[in-house]
């Protein structure tokens, strides 16, 4: 296979780009910089493949500009920076890494809604600080039994819904419609979830019905005691109105994963002691980062063989 080329859009892991350089004619995006025009004049018509992630995907312009494009691998789970309406029209194979992030990404929302409530980012500052010897910090907030709102209940959600159950929370839900075999609570108005539960966890894919979808009305409905956790995408949550509602005292704290315009984050948090700030790290642990490229490569390889996919998307 080494000579189809396959466009790599931005850095990723290492392993991936050494990976698909010793199987295929790789070419790296960023590497381009001013030549970019000329690269697309002379190699457009030989790229086969193009492997994106969160930061830069395959939009519309890239698509267009690829007349021979075949396949389309994220490496990542959301499919948000990738025009799937064009690669279906197109017949563009698109494939992303389900189920191998699972675990680590509800990992991290748990660890996220225990960092906020028990102060632990405010705690270890306040120790390494020295200023324990002047007193104690004060009281935090327990996570067990509180009631728990999850945006989204499909993979990570439901991975985030059994490990809030470990910790006896009640739960709740809201997705495009209610789920079969399970005993959670379903909302169809996320008002509505948001006004009964205490902990509301944004888990959902990034879509036109869901840009947003965490906005003024659901933040005033959490309250000023409420705890909103986003390992979704940022966009999903009116950044704005989460900033405002934060420094106001309309919302008791945050943890949040994902931004909308990484990675620029708004400076109003940075000082915020009840928020915790992660800087999109939901799937990078060793483990999950190595699988996540085996799965694109694995994918790639099917696809130029002519074999099924493994996690096809179109």
């Amino acid at each position: 296979m080494n000579n189809i080329s396959v466009l790599m859009t931005c850095p990723m892991l290492e392993y991936l780009e050494k990976q698909l350089e010793s199987r295929f004619n790789l070419f790296k995006m960023w590497n381009l910089s001013s030549s970019k025009p000329d690269f697309f004049k002379n190699h457009s018509g030989s790229i086969k493949a193009v492997v994106g992630d969160t930061t830069v995907g395959a939009d519309s312009n890239m698509i267009d500009s690829l007349p021979n494009l075949e396949i389309v691998a994220s490496y990542s789970v959301g499919l948000d920076k990738i025009d799937l309406e064009k690669c279906k029209d197109k017949g563009i194979k698109v494939t992303n890494t389900p189920d191998v992030l699972t675990n680590d990404v509800a990992d991290l929302g748990i660890g996220l809604a225990l960092a906020v409530m028990r102060k632990i980012c405010v705690c270890d500052q306040f120790v390494k600080s020295g200023n324990w010897i002047n007193g104690d910090l004060g009281l935090a907030s327990k996570f067990s039994g509180k009631s728990v709102g999850i945006v989204g209940l499909g993979r990570i959600g439901s991975a985030i819904a059994k490990r809030s159950e470990a910790f006896n929370c009640h739960i709740s839900y809201h997705s495009r419609s209610e789920k079969p075999n399970t005993n959670y609570k379903y909302y169809s108005n996320i008002v509505d979830l948001a006004a009964n539960c205490q902990i509301l966890i944004v888990a959902c894919a990034l879509t036109e019905e869901t840009r947003h979808i965490v906005n003024r009305k659901v933040i005033d409905a959490l309250g000023p005691k409420g705890i909103l956790i986003n390992i979704g995408r940022g966009a999903c949550v009116d950044e704005p109105e989460l900033v405002s509602a934060l420094l106001e005292g309309r919302l008791g704290g945050a943890g949040i994963d994902v931004f909308e315009n990484e990675p620029n984050v708004p400076e109003e948090l940075f000082a915020v002691e009840n928020v915790v700030l992660v800087p999109h790290v939901g799937s990078d642990t060793e483990e999950t980062s190595k699988a996540m490229a085996d799965l694109v490569i694995s994918n790639l390889e099917a696809h130029f063989k002519g074999e099924p996919l493994l996690t096809p998307v179109t």
